[in-house]
């Protein structure tokens, strides 16, 4: 599998070039943007609120409960560590995947909900358990230091 570098447009297949893009036609390459410009493409848009190696795990965790708190997801995703999970909670909030809402008192309870915005996402995430489910146990290699954590 090749990699393609932001910004970079692919080459064009000849079906491209007769016309015949295929379903994900309506995403040029010109749509590529450099870093730090907002995505245009609708995969990069997809990305950009899933981003992050633990991040669909997160969401497939608010798609099973609708809302949670940190300390049910800790208990949940026991391999993310507190930097990653809280990184990945400001994520999707400013993405607005979710909501947090905090309740007065002491001690402050704060609980996280699942917005409109972040329930679009479940075919995306049953998309992905469902090819992942296909391949489980077929001998899958490693991520050999390509991922981005």
């Amino acid at each position: 599998m090749t990699h393609q570098t932001v910004g970079h447009a692919p080459a064009r297949t000849s079906a491209q070039a007769a016309g015949r893009g295929g379903p994900l036609a309506d995403c040029p390459a010109d749509a590529l943007v450099p870093p730090g410009d907002e995505p245009w493409c609708p995969v990069d848009i997809t990305l950009a609120a899933l981003g992050g190696r633990w991040t669909p795990l997160v969401v497939r965790e608010f798609l099973r409960r609708g809302e949670a708190t940190y300390s049910d997801l800790a208990a949940a995703l026991p391999s993310l560590s507190d930097k990653v999970l809280s990184d990945r909670l400001a994520h999707l909030t400013r993405a607005g995947v979710v909501e947090r809402h905090r309740t007065p008192g002491w001690p402050p309870r704060v609980r996280y909900v699942l917005t409109v915005q972040g329930r679009a996402l479940e075919p995306v995430v049953r998309s992905m358990w469902e090819w992942g489910t296909a391949r489980r146990g077929h001998g899958l290699e490693k991520d050999h230091g390509h991922g981005d954590e």
